[in-house]
């Protein structure tokens, strides 16, 4: 049951990305950083750790556990060391993510011709 709850919120995610894309003619730009800011808020009311409980990978692999990361980072950081510590701390727990996003890219800029 919790892969069939994972699978459903995570596409209800997509879903409303793609409405977003095909009606309101978005970005997808405009689609990620509001996903990341969606994520971001509610998380900073306290409702994303309870979407998570609920949905599991449905809510942490869409990108708007990202801001959800950011978020916890930013306020864990600033906890241990002040107003710097928000900057260490975002990139602390996302690191890993924004690494692999480039690495990744990197070996598909090898393997295939990019265009531009």
């Amino acid at each position: 049951m919790d892969f069939l709850i994972a699978f459903v919120c995570g596409g209800l995610i997509c879903v409303v990305g793609q409405l977003l894309l095909d009606i309101i003619k978005f970005t997808p730009a405009h689609v990620m950083t509001l996903f990341v800011v969606t994520g971001a808020v509610l998380d900073g009311f306290g409702l994303y750790d309870k979407f998570i409980e609920f949905a599991g990978a449905g809510a942490t692999i869409p990108i708007t556990s990202f801001g959800h990361s950011l978020l916890h980072g930013a306020m864990k950081g600033a906890e241990e060391h002040g107003l710097i510590g928000i900057g260490m701390g975002m990139f602390e727990l996302t690191s890993s993510g924004i690494s692999a996003a480039i690495l990744f890219s990197f070996l598909a800029a090898l393997i295939f011709k990019p265009k531009g």
